[in-house]
């Protein structure tokens, strides 16, 4: 999408002559025919919305009727629960990932990466740590782009326990978890993982930062220029154009992580139609004081994202995994994965990755403990 000057879907100006007037009525109303008002986009969201919803309620029913009827599987059986916690949650997961990432498409046309790293530069560590955090919760963040955000946020004057901070906050606590959490398992348990993510990134971050290891940073990070005030071009976008960016998101961001959602939500089914009931508590349980950081252990070497471990979640709490140790385990292959690590690698000497393992993961250990012995 053209952002330098040109309108894109945007509505074209109005036609004007040489001295800024503008033309005829007759020459306006093409134009006006091509950019339907604000209410015509309402209305086609309201039905879009209306379609969504109807779409949603309807999988229970008919998870049952094609396990039950159309495959002809018994009620009850281990491959019976299997498929229908698939044919359920698959659809399910991906309505809600679809709505959520068009929602924060559109809200990112307002807000970018480039004005994150203005607004944390300008700001004392401890605000900006702060901030920096719930910043990472709506800006766009995966492994791969680790390294750019990282070398953009240092040469923009962000301190590292700032940039650290987002760094944590924005694949713990993205918006796609968050939503899913909701959807899932309800308000509770999703403000929850909120609460406690942010809490982990912002004194992480804090922690990192006191320590000053700028020093453990390579060389050539420094070396390479500042990219000025990072100011840019105006522009002022028609709802076309924002509408046009939650779709471009909801290709993007879908289109790439749906194999991993199908993937999680089929070790969930798996979980939860051939593991016995509440044998995932003599694993998982808060009984078992080596379980949160078994569990923390145990996500390091995996690579998934919220979407696709979310369904896994699930299936381990319907089978009597507790709540801490479940989010410990959620937190450590979002937050903590080794592929990240390999990646940071390439900025970070060896020392402040492990330095930056060692205090999310004693975070995460406390989260861990704290839920079992509180819920």
């Amino acid at each position: 999408m053209e952002m330098n000057g040109k309108r894109g879907r945007g509505c074209p100006p109005p036609n004007e002559g040489e001295a800024g007037e503008r033309t005829s009525s007759v020459a306006a109303e093409p134009i006006a025919a091509e950019c339907p008002p604000v209410s015509k986009y309402l209305l086609f969201g309201i039905l879009i919305l209306g379609a969504w919803w109807s779409l949603y309620r309807s999988l229970p029913p008919f998870s049952k009727w094609l396990t039950y009827e159309l495959l002809s599987l018994s009620m009850g059986s281990r491959l019976g629960s299997a498929v229908e916690f698939f044919v359920y949650d698959a659809p399910k997961v991906i309505l809600l990932l679809t709505l959520v990432v068009f929602g924060v498409g559109v809200l990112r046309s307002f807000f970018t990466p480039e004005r994150a790293r203005r607004i944390l530069a300008g700001n004392r560590e401890s605000a900006g740590n702060v901030l920096a955090a719930l910043l990472g919760i709506v800006t766009p963040f995966c492994s791969c782009s680790a390294v750019p955000l990282f070398i953009g946020f240092v040469t923009s004057g962000v301190p590292l326990g700032v940039t650290f901070s987002f760094l944590i906050s924005a694949p713990m606590v993205n918006e796609i978890a968050l939503v899913l959490l909701y959807g899932l398992f309800g308000w509770k348990v999703a403000a929850i993982y909120a609460g406690t993510g942010l809490s982990i990134a912002m004194v992480s971050g804090w922690v990192i930062g006191r320590l000053g290891m700028e020093r453990h940073v390579e060389p050539w990070v420094y070396a390479i220029p500042g990219g000025g005030n990072g100011e840019e071009p105006g522009k002022r976008l028609s709802w076309l154009d924002r509408i046009g960016y939650g779709l471009d998101a909801v290709r993007d961001i879908v289109g790439k992580v749906w194999p991993y959602v199908l993937a999680g939500i089929a070790v969930g089914a798996v979980i939860h139609g051939y593991v016995p009931e509440n044998f995932m508590a003599g694993i998982m349980g808060a009984q078992a004081w080596w379980s949160v950081p078994l569990a923390v252990l145990l996500g390091i070497p995996m690579y998934s994202n919220a979407a696709g471990i979310i369904p896994v979640v699930q299936a381990l709490l319907g089978k009597g995994a507790a709540l801490g140790t479940v989010l410990a385990f959620m937190m450590s292959v979002i937050g903590l994965s080794f592929p990240e690590m390999v990646i940071l690698r390439k900025v970070l000497k060896v020392r402040l990755i492990g330095t930056f393992v060692g205090v999310v993961g004693l975070g995460i250990l406390i989260v861990g403990y704290l839920f079992n012995v509180l819920l």
